[in-house]
């Protein structure tokens, strides 16, 4: 029988890999995308037409539309990766942050245990949680049993979506994993974030289509994964007997200006030259390092990262170079 996936926040950085991995896996991928004027299916173009993917209109805040999917669909397994993602902004829109992540996990939740219900057979949930609940914690390494300290919006939100995953597990008997991802980037990062805008600015800089980049905190030190890898993991968590929680990272923090340094050396640059520091940039609640142990995901589910920092931050460079030579051609022309 062909297995069936549902992936809240297809279209975004780790829905896109997810969808990919599990298609090539042989699985029926069905996917909850908002209805919106524009079309954001950029990231999933390469799959957009496989027969094996479905996409269909909804939002993680709208209860009745997700119980209806999810009845209609009954998927084996439940991905749900969808929400306001970036830290930043969650201190601009918190509202909009807390029930997007919050409420919208309840949503999900409640629509899974209600059709498990029905039809007799379990439906397997993965919750994406964060590093970001870990605050600014004493020891490093982060392990399973680090104290949670959230210092944002966003940090609280998935840690009120990490403990009903936990919950839903221990009160409903439902197989729910959370998967507790520290940062993991890609081609397909958004361009808000802070590697992208690193790798976008040193190739048009490198052009003469950029001549500065201004960033906060460049001391800010993170355990940079690649997003491809990690989804890997996420896959793994529910195919193992009994559902639980790992992190998932390197195992090594980088500073923003390690990234600096190797992504604009890329192009024999000094980013010296051309990166300003504002402290306009810095968060409210500064997080100085996150380093995570993910010994327990690599013991219990045999999985390791492949792609080091270096390699992740050229495989980026190299992305956005073809962008930005696009962009000088049109320039001029």
């Amino acid at each position: 029988m062909m297995k069936k996936a549902f992936i809240t926040g297809i279209t975004g950085q780790d829905g896109s890999y997810l969808a990919e991995y599990l298609l090539n896996k042989g699985y029926m991928v069905h996917g909850l995308i908002r209805r919106s004027s524009n079309f954001n299916t950029q990231r999933i173009e390469n799959i957009f037409n496989h027969t094996r993917l479905k996409l269909h209109y909804g939002d993680l805040t709208d209860s009745s539309v997700l119980s209806k999917l999810i009845n209609n669909i009954r998927p084996h397994e439940v991905y749900n990766l969808g929400a306001q993602s970036h830290v930043a902004v969650s201190f601009e829109v918190p509202e909009y942050t807390v029930n997007s992540i919050a409420m919208g996990t309840i949503n999900l939740l409640e629509a899974i245990r209600a059709c498990v219900f029905s039809i007799g057979r379990p439906m397997k949930y993965y919750q994406a949680s964060s590093s970001e609940m870990f605050g600014n914690p004493e020891i490093m390494p982060i392990t399973e049993k680090t104290p949670f300290d959230p210092k944002s919006p966003y940090g609280c939100a998935k840690l009120y979506a990490f403990h009903q995953t936990k919950n839903y597990r221990e009160s409903y008997g439902m197989f729910a994993c959370n998967g507790i991802l520290f940062n993991h980037e890609s081609p397909r990062r958004g361009e808000t974030f802070v590697t992208r805008k690193i790798t976008r600015a040193v190739t048009r800089i490198k052009l003469g289509l950029q001549n500065e980049l201004v960033l906060g905190n460049l001391d800010a030190k993170r355990d940079w994964g690649y997003a491809g890898d990690y989804v890997r993991a996420m896959h793994r968590m529910l195919q193992v007997d009994r559902p639980d929680d790992y992190i998932i990272s390197t195992g090594e923090s980088y500073s923003v200006r390690d990234f600096l340094t190797i992504a604009f050396g890329h192009y024999d640059l000094y980013y010296e030259q051309y990166v300003k520091s504002d402290p306009k940039y810095i968060r409210p609640s500064e997080i100085k390092e996150l380093r995570g142990d993910y010994s327990k995901a690599k013991s219990l589910l045999n999985w390791n990262n492949e792609v080091s920092f270096e390699e992740l931050v050229k495989m980026m460079c190299d992305s956005d170079m073809d962008i930005a030579e696009q962009e000088y051609i049109n320039v001029e022309s």
